[in-house]
């Protein structure tokens, strides 16, 4: 496996500059956000689709650095009632899968995204219980209707393109479980599979050893962020896991954002990779800092020397002991 980082923590950098910073803490891959949620700081969409000489000028800054680009990530909602988000959405998912073909990035990363509850709604509506019976009405509407169509014409188009799409397990969004990724794999195309964050599985309360398991069985992990969460039991109890206070609200949210290794410890770490490693998953392992109490730097230093002590990065060797 390699190790890299989701460059959007770098935002205020020039390319170059974040390039740098990268190499210099020894990783070895980049994932680069191209528009919507994650900002394109360091990918300029329109001119690299249009722009031959600026493509190979600008793989080979990242080449030149010993890099590779792990993911393309352009996080939206393509299926959202807002229609012009939705639209930029859409629009900034399909030139990021024409730009990963054409640079031979493999992967782009994205949401599922979330309907209304109806053609004529203003908002997405996430559906988090099967009663009251109208709320199972809902979802089945959203997934036959919206989900599923957009997904089988986007899925056929990255796979045409020989690009992969690594949806994130991100509650708020329709795809969001193992069962859900596999679900809507099964409905579309195999080009779709996971960019699966433990840090969405452990508020949820899915074991990310289990659910590494369940998705690698399948083929179905096409990208890995690393980040962690701590879960405050007593506020928990006070405010459950969907819990709707602001992510700064850190003294009495029910689970934070944390850097790798400061909510659960290496040894879960460790067996996160081993699993990876065992169940066929040997790409990148992509830092993504958004821990509320420390600093970029401090925290993604912090999640370097954890991941480093214990990410498997040779070739398995024979079993010369049997």
């Amino acid at each position: 496996m390699k190790l890299g980082v989701f460059t959007v923590l770098f935002a205020e950098k020039t390319f170059e500059e974040m390039l740098d910073t990268v190499q210099k803490a020894g990783l070895n891959a980049v994932e680069i956000g191209t528009g919507c949620y994650p900002g394109n700081s360091h990918c300029d969409l329109d001119l690299l689709l249009e722009d031959e000489a600026a493509r190979r000028e600008y793989a080979q800054k990242v080449e030149e650095r010993g890099l590779t680009i792990s993911a393309f990530s352009c996080h939206g909602n393509p299926i959202s009632p807002e229609k012009e988000f939705a639209q930029n959405s859409h629009e900034t998912l399909i030139k990021t899968i024409k730009l990963a073909s054409l640079l031979n990035v493999p992967v782009v990363n994205c949401f599922s995204g979330t309907a209304g509850d109806h053609e004529e709604a203003k908002y997405p509506n996430w559906p988090v219980t099967p009663w009251p019976n109208e709320y199972g009405d809902v979802l089945k509407w959203q997934w036959e209707e919206k989900l599923i169509p957009y997904w089988k014409e986007v899925g056929q188009f990255a796979k045409d393109n020989n690009v992969k799409i690594g949806l994130e397990l991100h509650g708020g969004f329709l795809v969001h479980t193992p069962y859900t990724l596999l679900k809507l794999r099964e409905e579309t195309c195999d080009a779709i599979g996971a960019n699966l964050d433990p840090s969405h599985l452990w508020w949820q309360g899915i074991d990310p050893v289990a659910a590494i398991k369940i998705l690698a069985k399948e083929n179905a992990i096409h990208h890995f962020h690393a980040k962690d969460t701590y879960i405050d039991q007593e506020n928990v109890n006070m405010y459950g896991l969907t819990d709707m206070q602001p992510y700064g609200e850190v003294q009495t949210r029910a689970w934070t954002f944390r850097s790798v290794g400061c909510g659960h410890g290496l040894k879960e770490w460790s067996d996160m990779m081993s699993a990876l490693r065992t169940y066929g998953y040997d790409y990148v392992v992509s830092i993504e800092h958004e821990d509320p109490i420390m600093s970029i730097d401090e925290g993604f230093s912090r999640a370097v020397a954890n991941l480093k002590s214990v990410l498997i990065q040779q070739p398995v060797s024979q079993m010369w002991w049997v």
